[in-house]
């Protein structure tokens, strides 16, 4: 970017038909100071970024807007609690572009849903949460009574002593664990050391076996499902066919069984082409090279 294009964004450009008694650049473009967020600044409105300050549902498409969520919405007065200022949130809803109006509500110090939407209500138990419970605005007034506040500090310093114990062994085992950092270093490296062996061992099996992915450890339940499994004894007919065949053929190249021989070769080499169909479809399958066809399917019910 060049000085004067780098003067033009900072608003420090002065053109050559300004003069001094025209008043400040803005006044001089007729235009306000806060540019676009302030082009209904004759209504009293003003555009910010509003925050969302709690879960809510959206009134249009019932969708939950979650806590945190930024929002373009006009800011505007509609009222006064004694000197503090009641301010006016309208903006739209990203998902159905539905109006939603939040409001200040400073006697209570927190933000009320005017329209457009539902506030989420979420409820927890103390105990599971872990927290404490506040007082309610019932107790806070009667702490001001001398007797009861003495009363309700009794009871705390009750509670105190029981949850000491609790609490001076909760600090015992933390400063135990955390007393020697070189020591929780060293086993956390050595942890993850015995594991990158243990993954390198599983990937160098399995490329042994010729898969393309990682086999977990062998367990009993894994080992208790394999004996279980039975597979049909092709391999032992086909050897067995093999062997019958041997046997049966004559040892002389010019006999009568010359004939015969050279059928029962054409099947072996039938058989063996079968087989190694077969394989390719298998190995296909495993890699997902193509989704069987009826044509393998069929070639492979040989």
């Amino acid at each position: 970017m060049s000085s004067l294009a780098a003067a033009r964004a900072d608003n420090f450009y002065y053109p050559p038909e300004w003069t001094p008694n025209q008043g400040s650049l803005n006044k001089f473009h007729g235009q306000h100071a806060l540019r676009e967020r302030a082009r209904k600044i004759d209504q009293g409105i003003l555009i910010i970024r509003f925050e969302m300050p709690f879960n809510v549902w959206c009134g249009g498409c019932n969708s939950m807007i979650a806590k945190g969520v930024r929002f373009n919405a006009e800011k505007k007065q509609v009222g006064n609690y004694y000197s503090t200022k009641i301010w006016n949130f309208t903006m739209k809803s990203a998902c159905c572009k539905h109006e939603i109006v939040i409001q200040t509500d400073p006697k209570n110090t927190e933000y009320v849903i005017i329209s457009g939407a539902q506030r989420k209500t979420e409820e927890f138990d103390i105990e599971d949460a872990e927290t404490f419970a506040l007082p309610a605005d019932e107790e806070r007034g009667k702490l001001a009574d001398p007797f009861y506040r003495l009363e309700h500090e009794d009871k705390d310093l009750q509670k105190k002593k029981e949850a000491e114990p609790v609490l001076v062994r909760l600090q015992r085992v933390s400063d135990a664990r955390h007393s020697d950092d070189y020591a929780l270093n060293k086993a956390l490296r050595a942890q993850l050391r015995n594991q990158k062996k243990r993954v390198a061992e599983e990937e160098g099996v399995s490329k042994k076996l010729g898969l393309g992915i990682r086999l977990l450890p062998a367990t009993e339940e894994d080992a208790a499902t394999a004996a279980g499994m039975k597979f049909s004894s092709k391999f032992e007919r086909n050897r067995k066919e093999k062997r019958a065949l041997i046997n049966s053929a004559s040892i002389f190249p010019g006999s009568s069984g010359s004939s015969t021989s050279s059928v029962d070769k054409k099947r072996l080499d039938l058989g063996s082409k079968r087989r190694k169909i077969k394989a390719c479809i298998a190995s296909e399958l495993l890699t997902g090279g193509f989704k069987p066809s009826s044509w393998s399917k069929s070639s492979a019910s040989f």
